[in-house]
């Protein structure tokens, strides 16, 4: 896969068709999005801060395919929360420098950590739940979407903890769900918005022995992401948040298992850091 400037070129020299994607893994729920008019990062977590600040539990299966200060192309970079996988600072301060033109959507909880890291905030972006918007001067129609991770949390001044994105763009759209579980109006919420062509899902499960040793908080289990997928009719699927901390890992077989007895027809991915996926309607 490609690499640094290699990767970068990449990026800057495909052409984009209608009714299509350009989309690369950067690892855990980290990806680039290469539509006709912009390119956009969603929480790229691209240092060893989990590791630095947290102990060693958290070590890294793999280095990143960019390093932050390589991050020159971004027009926008979406964070769907606050945790240092997704809001990465040692990702986000080197890459606002990098890309000086691009502007971040976030959450109400992360005004903070942006801060702390020096981006302006004039040049952040918070989006009200449920209301779609054009981003910028591009054609992408974007609708932040409340996730639960494990509630549904909700502060009067901040808003939503919790975000997934809706992306509409070139005749394609793309779910990201951040870090989720299934909640109680979360399929009917869905339902109500465009179908995926593409959905990016946290699919690492969770259990007791994770959250007590390193408190991390889990995600889909495999069972429950193919019903999901079931559910909304979805045909592709990105099989996010499972390989980027081994010990915050479960089974690929797992995954595999579930798919092929709930989902046997639907097409799921594993993104490899630095690999495109092009991908058509």
């Amino acid at each position: 896969m490609p690499t640094g400037q290699a990767l970068l070129a990449q990026m800057e020299q495909l052409p984009i068709l209608p009714n299509s994607l350009a989309i690369w893994g950067m690892g855990q729920m980290g990806i680039a999005i290469k539509g006709p008019d912009a390119l956009i990062y969603i929480d790229p977590c691209l240092s060893d801060v989990v590791r630095e600040r947290f102990g060693e539990w958290w070590y890294r299966a793999y280095p990143p395919p960019l390093a932050p200060s390589e991050v020159s192309n971004a027009d926008f970079y979406l964070i769907t929360h606050e945790h240092m996988d997704h809001l990465d600072p040692m990702t986000v301060g080197p890459t606002a420098l990098a890309s000086p033109e691009a502007r971040f959507v976030v959450t109400g909880w992360c005004g903070d950590l942006m801060a702390d890291v020096d981006v302006d905030p004039d040049r952040l972006i918070i989006p009200k739940a449920l209301e779609p918007f054009t981003l910028g001067d591009t054609t992408l129609r974007l609708t932040a979407i409340p996730s639960a991770h494990y509630a549904k949390e909700h502060d009067p001044q901040k808003g939503y903890r919790w975000f997934g994105y809706l992306i509409e763009w070139n005749g394609f759209t793309l779910y990201h769900a951040g870090d989720t579980i299934i909640y109680p109006d979360y399929v009917e919420t869905l339902r109500k918005l465009p179908k995926a062509d593409v959905a990016m899902l946290p699919i690492n499960g969770r259990d007791w022995n994770r959250e007590t040793e390193a408190g991390a908080i889990g995600n889909l289990l495999p069972a429950e992401a193919a019903w999901l997928a079931n559910q909304l009719g979805w045909e592709r699927v990105i099989v996010g948040h499972n390989d980027l901390y081994p010990n915050n890992a479960i089974p690929m077989g797992q995954i595999a298992d579930a798919f092929a007895k709930t989902a046997p027809r639907l097409c799921y991915k594993y993104l490899q850091p630095g690999e495109l996926w092009y991908v058509v309607k």
